[in-house]
């Protein structure tokens, strides 16, 4: 099954104005997220922008890292 890495900009924004520390990656393997700050890809991954048109995931996201390999979550 493919994994879907990608970064939550509004996360980062809140974060910075509220001064939370809110985790801002998001980690999507078919219907589970999982957020985190720090993570590894354990073999290949691409990077992939969806264009101007569509986003790649239902949450808005236009550029993801795409993997089939394990992703170890650091923190």
């Amino acid at each position: 099954m493919k994994t879907y890495i990608h970064v939550n900009q509004h996360v980062i924004r809140s974060n910075k104005k509220n001064g939370v520390s809110e985790d801002p990656i998001t980690v999507k393997r078919g219907r589970t997220n999982t957020y985190c700050s720090e993570l590894r890809i354990l073999g290949e991954s691409r990077v992939v922008y969806g264009g101007n048109d569509k986003p790649i995931l239902p949450c808005g996201a236009r550029v993801v890292i795409e993997t089939d390999n394990e992703v170890e979550i650091i923190r």
